[in-house]
């Protein structure tokens, strides 16, 4: 596809959007919502004479192709063994379409509500289908998506927010200390897990991509999909204090190993895998910090307060990998 090869959502104007759908035989009946999404740009759009649409405009050089149909085709693994995801339609023998530079797919619209994870049973409930999911992932490796691992979720991004001057110059020498320190506790972690399993996960499992009915869940995003350990999809689902989080992993795994074995040695990656995810968050906000719309939602990025957050933030994560992992007194 000749995909943009920019970052730029400025030209995609809501006649782009109504046009790009129209260009696939999707009347649109002129209703254009814009749902919360910051990575790509999402859309319910109205349909003559049928049911509204979700269509996903991809952020442009983000991901390549052939990245896109393997999370596409993942999905649609699942939907046909009936765990409950959102597929992308299939129109014209294809997933994924091209307009004016944008590539798109379209989903149907699915409800739902947040799931109540204090909830014993929902939890349960969350886990067998995250077993069924993980058993599905581990039948075949991506070959376009990245792993998520040391390199890719925490030295890259690091090294991206070095280079790039986005740390405040009189602080700039604590947060390249305590980022080193917590980096090396991260790969003492996964030396004390050793060589655990990678499979295609979800990637992005917190509360805000599952939607709740009376049916139950539907995991829905699977933008972030990519290899990693399994506990990925699973340590986001906890909150609360060291015991709270024990007896909720509890009642996780309960459903998850009805249908896919868990190794116990990927408990001691939950707070690596933490610390990760606070590096690559900061690294996804400065890598589209020109993009007005990250400005707009996260005014409070870049500032002086929050790189010493972050600090303080990095040193509570090496305190946290230094005590056993949960189950473990």
């Amino acid at each position: 596809m000749n995909a943009r090869t920019d970052h730029s959502f400025s030209m995609l104007t809501p006649d782009c959007v109504l046009n790009a759908l129209e260009s696939v035989g999707l009347r649109c009946d002129g209703r254009l919502l814009a749902l919360n999404s910051y990575e790509n740009r999402v859309y319910q759009a109205g349909i003559e004479d049928g049911a509204p649409l979700v269509a996903k405009f991809y952020r442009p050089a983000r991901w390549t192709d052939e990245a896109i149909l393997e999370e596409h085709a993942f999905v649609q693994e699942l939907a046909e063994r009936e765990i409950p995801v959102v597929p992308a339609s299939v129109i014209d023998g294809k997933t994924l379409h091209l307009f004016d530079g944008f590539r798109f797919s379209v989903f149907p619209k699915h409800g739902g509500r947040a799931p109540e994870l204090e909830d014993r049973d929902t939890l349960e409930w969350l886990g067998r289908f995250l077993g069924r999911i993980h058993a599905v992932g581990a039948v075949r490796d991506y070959q376009h998506r990245p792993d998520l691992n040391i390199e890719t979720f925490g030295i890259e991004p690091r090294d991206f927010l070095l280079a790039n001057g986005f740390i405040p110059a009189d602080i700039d020498a604590a947060y390249r200390s305590v980022a080193q320190q917590a980096l090396d506790g991260v790969r003492h972690c996964f030396d004390r897990a050793g060589d655990v399993k990678h499979l295609r996960l979800h990637g992005d499992c917190h509360a805000g991509n599952v939607l709740w009915t009376d049916d139950g869940p539907h995991f829905v995003d699977f933008d972030d999909s990519r290899m990693g350990p399994a506990v990925q999809d699973l340590w986001m689902l906890l909150s609360g204090e060291r015991e709270d989080r024990i007896r909720q992993m509890g009642d996780v795994l309960a459903g998850y190993e009805d249908f896919c074995e868990f190794d116990a040695r990927e408990l001691h990656l939950i707070e690596a895998l933490r610390t990760l995810r606070l590096i690559h968050y900061s690294a996804w906000l400065a890598k589209r910090w020109d993009d007005a719309a990250f400005k707009h939602a996260f005014p409070w990025f870049n500032t002086q307060r929050y790189w010493q957050d972050r600090i303080l933030e990095l040193r509570e994560q090496i305190a946290l990998m230094e005590e056993p992992p949960l189950w473990q007194n």
